[in-house]
């Protein structure tokens, strides 16, 4: 069975970009029963087109149902289910068993996928879920290599295997934190996490005051709760060989920049090894995931310990920006939607469908009245820009930051 790259969408932007960059399927949230509530989400029409669109490039969609629906929620659940049936989405993703039920009885027709959330560690929980009716389950992030491969070689072959590869680690064990909830009364657990554990601390015992705990980086605090990115890019092999079925990319919250790097990366990397096992990845598969905002990478717990937190700061590395989205192009000139502020002659690197990234001089940029500008200082502003090649619509022109 060949792996499956399943990408994030949070809004129908992300979703073009998904579909765009080479994902076999989008896992994304309808209004209510998923675990983000940020995202802008997709209304019960918005669904449907989703679908439709999806399905028109061969693409699956996994709809996440992955909360705890309370009393007075479970009572919206069945036309919820029955909606997203009829809009066509090929599985849902659910932790409650109360939910899972529901679905075996209002939308037999979808695949049921475990979320995360319910922390699949052994090969009992697994045949467990599969005997209940689940065709997939998403495995515990906490999980070694070969922890995997045992779970696989004791489950059922019909049974799909999905892991996390690439993106945000929680601090609690799969998810489960009520840390926003007890500081802000934002619950994680219902997708509204304000992400206190990448805030800054120092540790004292109530009953020893005085005695700190020997956490601290320096006399100023500590980040010891935040947690490194997750970033397989480079084991693919070990994740195919332990019988991993989807590869799985964080960030529903992301945004669709973020969204097309990511895929593109793992889709490159998956038809690379798939094509010639013996040939080294790329240097450029990897390189394109240090062109996003991420925190420092991680291997998690693949092969073994947790190698630890960032204790130094709570935020992000940030190497590049996007200049510019490419709209298309119009009398031998590239036609730009510009996002930040870039200049006439800037040397461009560019992420575009279908193609390994590439430089682009601006010869010359005009504005929309086609008169010569040094420079594009304004938010989403109309560019024309001379340049030596096309660029197809959708491609991201980005530059390097000053360090």
């Amino acid at each position: 069975m060949r792996m499956e790259l399943l990408s994030p969408a949070g809004d129908r932007e992300c979703l073009e970009a998904a579909v765009t960059f080479g994902a076999d399927a989008i896992y994304l949230a309808g209004q209510e029963f998923g675990m983000r509530s940020a995202p802008a989400n997709f209304s019960d029409a918005q669904l449907k087109s989703a679908v439709q669109f999806a399905h028109s490039k061969g693409k699956r969609i996994y709809l996440t149902c992955n909360t705890l629906p309370t009393n007075e929620e479970i009572a919206r659940l069945p036309a919820f289910l029955e909606q997203a049936q009829d809009a066509g989405v090929d599985a849902f993703i659910t932790t409650d068993f109360g939910a899972m039920e529901y679905m075996k009885r209002y939308a037999p027709k979808v695949e049921i996928h475990i979320s995360t959330q319910a922390g699949i560690v052994n090969y009992a929980a697994a045949n467990a879920f599969y005997n209940l009716g689940a065709s997939r389950v998403v495995l515990a992030r906490e999980l070694s290599i070969e922890e995997i491969a045992e779970i696989r070689a004791k489950t059922p072959p019909e049974l799909e295997i999905e892991a996390f590869v690439h993106g945000s680690m929680c601090v609690s064990f799969s998810g489960r934190c009520l840390l926003s909830n007890y500081l802000t009364g934002r619950d994680g657990n219902r997708g509204d996490c304000a992400q206190p554990c990448r805030w800054k601390y120092a540790l004292v015992e109530e009953k020893r005051p005085g005695q700190y705990m020997p956490i601290a980086e320096d006399s100023a605090g500590t980040y010891i709760l935040n947690s490194r990115d997750l970033c397989m890019i480079d084991y693919i092999p070990q994740l195919e060989k332990a019988g991993i079925s989807s590869l799985k990319i964080e960030g529903r919250a992301k945004s669709a920049y973020y969204v097309s790097v990511t895929t593109n990366a793992y889709r490159h990397a998956i038809d690379a090894y798939e094509t010639d096992p013996r040939v080294p990845l790329p240097d450029w598969i990897r390189q394109e995931l240090d062109k996003i905002s991420h925190r420092e990478y991680c291997t998690g717990f693949y092969f073994g310990k947790y190698p630890g937190q960032v204790y130094e700061n709570g935020g992000y590395v940030r190497n590049y920006e996007v200049a510019a989205v490419a709209c298309g192009n119009e009398d031998g000139l590239v036609k730009l939607s510009q996002r930040n502020r870039f200049f006439r002659g800037e040397v461009m690197d560019v992420l575009e469908p279908g193609s390994d990234p590439y430089l682009l001089k601006l010869e010359e940029i005009f504005n929309e009245n086609m008169e010569p500008i040094e420079a594009a200082p304004h938010a989403t502003m109309t560019v024309y820009a001379r340049c030596d090649r096309r660029v197809s619509p959708g491609a991201f022109l980005r530059h390097k930051l000053s360090v």
